[in-house]
C-alpha cells in the first residue's frame, strides 16, 4: 500500500508518517512545507506543488491525504473548498482514494487563538463543519483528530 501525505508541518510533525507507516505497513510519503495551503499543491510553478502534480500524474497510490494550513478552512474558505474539489478529482483519476486530515483548534487560552480573536470552541466547531461539508462534497474520507 501507498500513502501520499499533502499538507504542512501538523502532517509531518511528531512523526506522523512513521507513526502512520507502523501502524498499516504502508510506504508513507510526504509532500510538506511549514505553512503550506492545499493550492500549493495544485500550482506546478512552485517546487512543492511542481512535486506533487508529478506524482500524482506518474506514481500510483492507495490513499492521498490532504491537510489544510490549520486556520485556512475558516479563513478562506473558497480556497480550501476548492482546492480539495480539484485535488479529489486528480486522487481519483490517479486511482486513489481521497482522506482530508481534520486537524485541531489552536491550544486553549494560547496566543495564536487569542490573536485571531477566538475561542476555543468556535475554531473547534468551525473547523470540524468546514473538513465534514468537504469530505461530503467530494465523497472523500475523514480523519479526525
Amino acid at each position: 500500500m501507498r500513502i501520499l501525505m499533502l499538507g504542512n508541518s501538523l502532517t509531518s510533525a511528531q512523526d506522523m508518517p512513521d507513526i502512520l507507516a507502523e501502524l498499516t505497513g504502508a510506504e508513507v510519503v510526504c509532500h510538506t512545507r511549514g505553512g503550506a495551503r492545499l493550492s500549493e499543491h495544485l500550482n506546478p510553478n512552485t517546487r512543492l506543488g511542481a512535486r506533487t502534480q508529478a506524482a500524482l500524474a506518474k506514481e500510483q497510490w492507495d490513499y492521498v491525504v490532504l491537510q489544510e494550513m490549520s486556520h485556512g478552512p475558516i479563513t478562506a474558505p473558497g480556497s480550501f473548498f476548492a482546492s480539495v474539489e480539484r485535488l479529489c478529482r486528480q486522487i481519483r483519476e490517479n486511482g486513489a482514494i481521497p482522506v482530508l486530515y481534520a486537524t485541531w483548534a489552536y491550544q486553549k487560552g494560547g496566543a495564536r487563538l487569542s490573536a485571531k480573536g477566538w475561542d476555543y470552541g468556535r475554531m473547534a466547531r468551525n473547523l470540524s463543519a468546514a473538513y465534514r461539508r468537504a469530505a461530503e462534497e467530494n465523497s472523500a474520507l475523514i480523519a479526525d483528530v
